[in-house]
């Protein structure tokens, strides 16, 4: 029998629900259950792959090529699983389903409402009936209650409750400010949100407290009160070291425990969790710095989440603590890059669209490779580093991307064949996870241990394999082929320290207890 739980905010966006989420997943897995878990995204795109990252973040893929939320990233990392395009829904992919249906007459002329049409369709995703079979499916509600989008999921949520009755808990994650003017700590927020629940007709079963000093037994008492939640449903999530320790934290406050005594499931022991407690001792061990430069044009964390909790997670298993350092390609000149790059030990050079910072991308890539500093290319960063030795090494000083320059001469990298007659943007690219052969001796061959691989995917553009023989005579291998359509994933300059460039996204692939080997090797060889 399948149980749902539902993951709910209120106050303030940006609270945690994504790891919140993550973490009743993992600690529900650590005793055996078959968990998944869900985004609900309230805003009306049909998916975040054509939003600027400024906007929302990084773009997350999963392996049967949906782009979705970053926080999808989130369930992988903590918990292993592997996300599909049911694992992320947005109300335009709500809206379009049903719209699509009434133009084909399914609904036999009736009006098309709200309720019901909009939340029978949002309820038969929430519940996967044809799906695998889970133990537990978890489902974040993007946004905050009272958010005039969020409307029709809560009315979802609310219809559920009524009709899986004892198999549906609803877990509500609010924010306890604290005014350090009056040195108090304040629960009328959170009374509050839940009220607004309430309202909505959904009482919630469990409160996760997001507060930044830790909370009294007395205090978490009037939550309980005031909020008609028993007190050993009220749990408190405080600043954590790093979002790892979270999951540690809800197990030793019982949160597991209580969410199942909801269910009226024995809760049994408590399970050891033993390869996450050996993570965060590497994890406290790590205390010598690693300096990593991050190459790109989005000043703004969220927009390379996955390559920077990759590096991350590579840094706790070698026993360092990776401090990434943004630079933007924006600036670099050929007189400023060895300022701008100065004093770090290895350069990532990030993904992206569009001509913005091509060419601090390109100088970069030069300098890296002319000064033997371990480099790592991912998609267009990979690109770049291809232009740039068709540039320097080739000697085409024409040579560019057909994205960047559709008339060069010397289009190194060009559109994919299957991307040529496509008018639209949304869902497009070469999405996905598709196999690569490594060749036999190359440096990475070496690093994944396997001859064949599969990593996930998101371009449109490919390296032009007209001008491989010219790479592969002056020093840059194309190490990495789909044996399928000979597409090249990989280069690899084999005498440096370490220079590889990826056409795919070996970040998505990264979890806290599987690190990706590409960047545990990076990190081993700089650290």
């Amino acid at each position: 029998m399948t149980r749902y739980i539902f993951v709910t905010g209120g106050v303030v966006s940006s609270l945690g629900k994504g790891i919140i989420s993550s973490s009743i997943g993992k600690l529900l897995q650590a005793r055996g259950y078959n968990i998944t878990i869900q985004k609900f995204d309230p805003y009306i795109n049909i998916d975040p792959g054509t939003l600027n990252p400024y906007e929302h973040g990084e773009c997350y893929v999963t392996v049967d090529g949906m782009e979705t939320d970053l926080d999808l990233g989130h369930y992988e990392r903590f918990t292993g699983i592997r996300t599909t395009r049911r694992n992320s829904v947005t109300t335009g992919r709500i809206y379009k389903t049903v719209i699509d249906r009434e133009r084909r007459g399914d609904y036999l002329g009736k009006t098309i409402q709200v309720v019901p049409h909009i939340t029978d369709e949002i309820k038969r995703r929430m519940l996967r009936v044809d799906d695998e079979q889970f133990d537990f499916v978890i489902t974040e509600i993007g946004g905050t209650i009272g958010d005039i989008e969020s409307a029709p999921f809560l009315e979802a949520i609310r219809q559920l409750r009524w009709e899986l009755g004892k198999n549906a808990v609803s877990v509500h994650l609010t924010y306890v400010p604290y005014l350090k003017a009056a040195d108090e700590l304040k629960t009328k927020p959170t009374q509050h949100s839940v009220k607004e629940m309430q309202g909505m007709g959904i009482q919630p079963d469990v409160l996760v407290l997001r507060t930044e000093k830790h909370l009294s037994d007395g205090m978490r008492q009037k939550v309980a009160s005031f909020c008609n939640v028993d007190l050993e449903c009220v749990v408190q999530s405080e600043d954590m070291p790093s979002i790892y320790d979270v999951p540690v934290s809800m197990q030793n406050q019982g949160l597991d425990a209580a969410i199942l005594r909801k269910f009226g499931i024995p809760v049994g022991e408590k399970p050891a969790m033993s390869g996450w407690h050996a993570f965060l001792e590497h994890q406290r061990n790590a205390q010598r710095e690693v300096h990593v430069g991050l190459v790109g044009k989005y000043d703004l964390q969220d927009a390379y989440k996955s390559i920077r909790e990759s590096l991350n997670l590579a840094g706790i298993y070698n026993e360092v603590k990776v401090k990434m350092h943004f630079i933007n390609s924006e600036e670099i000149t050929k007189e400023n890059v060895g300022e701008k790059l100065a004093g770090m030990a290895g350069i990532m050079i990030c993904p992206g669209f569009g001509t913005r910072g091509i060419e601090g991308k390109i100088i970069a890539a030069e300098y890296t490779r002319t000064h033997d500093i371990p480099t790592f290319g991912i998609c267009l960063g990979m690109q770049m580093m291809v232009i740039e030795f068709a540039r320097n090494v080739l000697g085409y000083a024409d040579a560019n991307s057909r994205e960047m320059d559709s008339e060069t001469p010397h289009n190194v990298i060009d559109i994919m064949e299957s991307q040529k007659n496509l008018t639209e943007m949304g869902g497009t690219m070469r999405l996905g996870a598709y196999k690569c052969l490594l060749t036999e001796g190359s440096r990475v061959k070496a690093i994944y241990g396997s001859e064949e691989i599969s990593e996930r995917h998101r371009h449109r553009y490919e390296f032009n394999n007209e001008f491989m023989a010219q790479y592969e005579e002056n020093g840059m291998l194309c190490v990495g082929k789909n044996p399928e359509s000979n597409l090249v994933e990989i280069v690899e300059i084999p005498g440096l320290k370490w220079y590889i460039g990826t056409q795919f996204h070996p970040e998505y692939s990264s979890t806290v207890l599987t690190p990706h080997p590409l960047f545990m090797d990076f990190i081993k060889t700089i650290k």
